[in-house]
């Protein structure tokens, strides 16, 4: 592979494919930061890897360099973002690097972090190592489109989902399970790769459910619990409410009693009040820019009918995962059904099948 510029080898790619495998685990992790993956190589050897920690920091070329035991003089490092130049809670990579006497620097893409961009480029080429860009470039520029777009408009990127039964019912009260086991785990793994999950409490009050990531050994890594509850209506009985801390849920309203206010407050949930629109909505890009303050950079959306109807309408989803099962759901009692396809086929064309192993259920991926 190549660019105007630069020629790869097959070689360089295997070790940038590899950094980026590591990138990909952390997606999600990493707090406000992206995450990073990098591999050093002396003598087509890889004697050395990292990958952004847990919630930032340190970065990727940190832990490789770090974790490295072999002898780093001469090395070659690939990585998948343009190493850092700043000050900032760390030191810059760019100077470990430089003091490692690494002679050669392979970086997929630029950083669009103004203090960033290009800089490292200048930086370690002054510094007489070897640097060269574009090595997977399209394929790691689309694995950091949720971060380019963090950094662009100061907002989470958001990601919709929704099951639906063969007769369009997301929901049946004699029948709560719409998808398999394997569309569960799927979910799970959306769960874990965003750092928060938003529901309304119609939702939550229905299924009361944990909104948690029960993939084995990744369900310390759950996401923050958002509610959308203008009037305080979640059941104060519901697991969500009974396992909350400050850092793990945050509930918007608009207006409650006293008494209301105090009991979710005793239960250690983060309350934020937050304006309504004549039709009784919440302003869904007020609460983005809320949550982006709070490092949520990469939002799940399980809404029901209404709020998905609603949020499909103002194309606030990035990307949006439809669920459909083979089976239908008998309509008696309670039920819901979906009515806001015609609107997602309408405002997001771009669509993926995906090609998954999910038993007889389907997941079709939409874009705008």
């Amino acid at each position: 592979m190549s660019t105007k510029k630069n020629k790869f080898s097959i070689k360089d790619q295997l070790y940038m494919e590899i950094a980026l495998k590591l990138a990909n685990s952390r997606q999600g992790l990493t707090g406000s930061n992206p995450s990073v993956g990098c591999v050093i190589v002396k003598n087509d050897k890889i004697i050395s890897i990292g990958q952004t920690s847990y919630n930032g920091r340190p970065h990727a070329e940190f832990n490789a360099i770090k974790n490295c035991t072999d002898d780093i003089n001469g090395s070659k490092m690939y990585v998948t973002l343009e190493p850092c130049c700043h000050h900032g809670f760390t030191p810059p990579c760019t100077n470990l690097i430089i003091n490692s006497k690494i002679s050669e620097v392979i970086y997929s893409v630029a950083d669009i972090d103004r203090r960033v961009r290009n800089k490292s480029f200048k930086i370690l080429k002054s510094s007489n190592i070897k640097v060269k860009k574009g090595l997977l470039e399209d394929k790691i520029n689309n694995f950091y489109l949720s971060y380019f777009f963090n950094r662009r408009n100061k907002t989470p990127f958001v990601t919709g989902k929704i099951a639906v039964s063969k007769n369009n019912l997301i929901y049946s009260k004699l029948n709560k399970k719409i998808t398999n086991i394997h569309s569960d785990k799927f979910t799970h793994l959306l769960r874990y790769k965003n750092d928060a999950l938003m529901v309304s409490y119609k939702t939550l009050n229905k299924d009361n459910s944990k909104l948690n990531c029960r993939i084995k050994d990744f369900r310390n890594y759950s996401p923050k619990r958002v509610i959308l509850d203008n009037r305080l209506k979640t059941k104060i009985n519901n697991y969500i409410i009974k396992t909350a801390d400050k850092d793990n849920t945050i509930i918007f309203y608009n207006q409650a009693d006293k008494s209301k206010i105090s009991n979710f407050k005793k239960r250690k949930i983060k309350l934020i009040k937050s304006k309504i629109n004549k039709q009784g909505r919440f302003d869904i890009k007020v609460i983005l820019k809320k949550l982006y303050k709070f490092d949520c950079r990469n939002l799940l959306i399980e809404g029901g009918d209404s709020l998905t109807n609603h949020l499909l309408k103002n194309k606030i989803f990035n990307k949006f995962y439809l669920y459909k099962s083979p089976k239908n759901i008998p309509k008696v009692i309670e039920y819901l059904k979906f009515n806001s396809l015609d609107v997602l086929k309408k405002n997001y064309k771009n669509k993926l099948n995906l090609n998954l192993s999910l038993g007889k259920d389907k997941i079709t991926l939409y874009k705008n």
